[in-house]
């Protein structure tokens, strides 16, 4: 017997036991699924695989029409009878209302021939010469362009008679006890209207993307098969392949070894990194990008408490001690604090993917839901992998949304909570959040067991603090830079590291203005300084100073002047500075 898909076992299971007749199959759905030996479409696969032994299968999607893969005869019969010759099948059977009401008005018809026995007299007084067929299947491709999320009344009367159309397939008793099934394939399971999607009579399908095993079974075979040569123009062993590629659909992955092969290049482990970055990032559409920095922990400027458990958690990372690692982090400081360098530069030193959240907001309705669907399916795939999530307070959204925007920032903020406290993703998927505002984000997000850890991030507060992040912005920027180049700094003068970069790159563009002979960079730094005006919002910086203060989980982040503040006086000076805000 074939060995089924997880997914297409619990579609098995489901069935036989009675509990429901409609299934929304989502997810992976443009993948190839492996049966015996051939690798199917997922609505092949249904077709072929999961109901080889039904009577009738009929597939629709609203380029194709209505055709019958199974029991052409039956169904034709039934066409010429209920349409006669003077109406045209054709554009009948490719708009989703006349389609759903010819398959509908087939079942009907077929229900009644059941339970009158062979023959007979169908609903439309019509003889019907041949037995009633016993199993039928009806599997709708596309299926968000048939019954799309929306309200009934926006949705109009087409689209409202659709979904009642499906959702009476769900519900309907007698389909339920004969062997009619019904099928909707959609990428996207928010894309559907949610009167289908959370019918208790339906059952939701998520097909993944293949994990690690699946992959290198799948790389096997394309070797064995397709591609006789991937063995020997590969540099990478075959099981490592397999599960470099994790992370990509089948489809994917056979792209990425097919432009290697036919363009005569070797697969090293350095192609093979960059080209599945960029698929992933084309599956996702832009809604991921990956986090490819030159930087480390070494360029850095001072926050020695942060790198040090940054790095203890890094090598706990590669001994594999998973269960010892945080689910999530949560870096807040004011801005200018470097919260985004200091992830690019833990990115640079993991080892592991590091993926930044794009813009995955929607105006469509349900698009933003599928977004996160689709991000969420790669990340499991993907294997380990950190998500750096930038301004969290902006992107996480609210416990009970808004009427601003129908509701929205409540299911990404409920999506996103659901898969943040998932267990069983400890040390595969490390959430990191950023922000200056910690304070906007719900207290549920941030909370233990989803951002374990709250790091604090604060401006230089000393002359000497303040000199060695200059010496570390040049080495980002590459300019030669030493201590001997740097003038004491303006007695009273404080500045965060973004001011800083700017008052560096101020003396960099005096500096190549000049003329020759150029002046020193002392001298030239030694006037910006002199020159420069700090930022005027002093007091919305201190506020988030202190929010940031009042969120740390460790001590030991904290400059000392902060470190023997009670949580009274936490709060007394935070709610002084709330009405600058």
């Amino acid at each position: 017997m074939m060995e089924l898909p997880g997914w297409a076992e619990e579609m098995r299971d489901l069935f036989r036991s009675g509990s429901t007749a409609q299934f929304l199959v989502h997810g992976n759905v443009f993948d190839v699924v492996p049966a015996g030996g051939r690798l199917l479409s997922v609505p092949a696969f249904l077709d072929e695989v999961m109901f080889a032994q039904y009577d009738v299968v009929l597939r629709y999607d609203r380029s194709r029409g209505v055709r019958a893969t199974r029991g052409a005869e039956d169904w034709g019969d039934f066409l010429q009878n209920a349409l006669g010759r003077e109406g045209n099948p054709l554009t009948l059977m490719r708009e989703p209302g006349s389609a759903l009401e010819l398959i509908d008005r087939y079942l009907l018809r077929t229900l009644n021939l059941q339970a009158i026995g062979a023959g007979g007299t169908g609903p439309l007084g019509i003889a019907e010469p041949r037995a009633a067929p016993r199993r039928i299947a009806v599997i709708i491709e596309f299926a968000e362009f048939v019954v799309p999320r929306g309200d009934a009344l926006q949705l109009g009367g087409g689209f409202a008679a659709n979904t009642v159309k499906v959702l009476g397939w769900a519900n309907d008793p007698a389909i339920a006890e004969s062997n009619i099934v019904t099928v909707l394939v959609s990428e996207g399971l928010h894309d559907l209207n949610r009167l289908v999607v959370d019918n208790p009579h339906a059952a939701a399908l998520h097909i993944p993307l293949p994990n690690e095993s699946e992959m290198q079974s799948y790389v096997k075979a394309l070797a064995t098969s397709q591609m006789r040569d991937l063995e020997a123009k590969s540099e990478v062993p075959m099981a490592t392949l397999g599960a470099r590629l994790t992370g990509l659909s089948r489809v994917g992955a056979r792209t990425a070894i097919s432009l290697a092969l036919r363009n005569g290049r070797p697969i090293t482990a350095e192609w093979l990194g960059k080209i599945k970055k960029d698929l992933i990032e084309r599956e996702c559409q832009g809604l991921l990008e990956f986090i490819e920095s030159p930087f480390t922990l070494d360029h850095v400027a001072g926050h020695e408490a942060v790198k040090d458990w940054l790095r203890q958690d890094t090598a706990l990372l590669r001994r594999g001690a998973l269960r010892a690692l945080p689910m999530g982090y949560l870096i807040a400081g004011r801005i200018g604090t470097g919260k985004t360098f200091v992830v690019q530069c833990w990115a640079g030193e993991m080892g592991i993917p590091c993926v930044v959240f794009k813009n995955f907001r929607d105006r469509w309705v349900g698009a933003t839901e599928s977004n996160l669907e689709k991000i969420f399916a790669v990340l499991r795939a993907v294997g380990q992998v950190v998500v750096f999530v930038d301004e969290a307070d902006q992107a996480a959204g609210k416990r009970g949304g808004g009427d601003s925007d129908n509701g929205l920032s409540g299911r990404v903020y409920s999506m996103l909570a659901k898969e943040m406290s998932d267990t069983r993703n400890r040390g595969r998927i490390i959430w990191v959040f950023a922000t200056s505002r910690p304070d906007l984000l719900e207290v549920d997000l941030k909370r233990q067991g989803r951002l374990d850890v709250h790091i604090p991030l604060f401006a230089p507060e000393t002359d000497a603090e303040c000199q060695v992040l200059l010496l570390a912005i040049a080495s980002k920027l590459k300019f030669p830079l030493t201590a001997a180049d740097l003038p004491p700094m303006p007695e009273g003068l404080l500045l965060g590291g973004n001011e800083l970069e700017g008052v560096l790159v101020r003396a960099l563009r005096l500096h190549e203005l000049s003329e020759e002979p150029k002046r020193a960079i002392r001298e030239i730094l030694a006037d910006v300084l002199r020159e420069v005006r700090p930022s005027p919002h002093t007091r919305k910086l201190e506020y988030m100073d202190l929010i940031a203060v009042k969120e740390c989980t460790d001590a030991r982040f904290l400059p000392a002047r902060f470190r023997e503040l009670s949580p009274e006086e936490l709060e007394t000076q935070i709610d002084a500075l709330k009405r600058f805000v």
